[in-house]
């Protein structure tokens, strides 16, 4: 796994070797940047589920500001900041540890984009909408890029936010809401 552009374009990430993670792909990543350029220029974001900080390196690499990086596995979390000092990017970064919606509670100022790629099977795209909702994270014209598998639906609008729009990769879907 490798960061595709900008500032740190060409670094390799550290992946797991030992347990159960599941990375967003370089085709998958390529779109979704795409889809989220005009967006990213001093940006704030969260890589809400980030497993090795694959998603959120990006957008700093691309140019965002500040990048919370949130995961509840200890393992996720040494891989996380071993990839930031990797790319000389602890700066721009902020590393919480625990469950997910105790660190959006963390997070005190508005989001411009959140990346959202919760384990598939977990069931929890509703609670972090409502989560975001509640806590009145996202910025005025911030968006929420959801990944998720094909066979699973996300609704048109949920918990105030409307879906903007999908784009499919084989079995993988990223939903855009605003």
């Amino acid at each position: 796994m490798r960061i595709i552009a900008g500032e740190y374009k060409g670094r390799r990430l550290e992946t797991p070797r030992d347990y159960d993670i599941r990375p967003t792909t370089d085709k998958v990543k390529e779109a979704m940047f795409s889809i989220v350029a005009p967006n990213l220029p001093d940006s704030v974001c969260v890589d809400l589920f980030s497993g090795t900080g694959n998603l959120g390196i990006e957008a700093l690499s691309r140019g965002a500001k500040t990048c919370y990086f949130c995961d509840n596995s200890r393992n996720s979390i040494g891989l996380i900041n071993r990839n930031l000092r990797h790319c000389q990017a602890e700066e721009e970064a902020i590393v919480y540890s625990g469950d997910f919606r105790r660190n959006l509670e963390k997070i005190n100022q508005k989001v411009d984009i959140f990346f959202v790629d919760p384990p598939y099977e977990a069931g929890f795209y509703l609670d972090i909408f409502e989560k975001i909702h509640e806590l009145d994270l996202l910025a005025d014209d911030g968006i929420i890029v959801a990944e998720h598998r094909k066979r699973e639906e996300l609704p048109e609008t949920v918990a105030g936010f409307e879906k903007i729009k999908e784009r499919r990769y084989g079995q993988v879907v990223l939903s855009i809401y605003g």
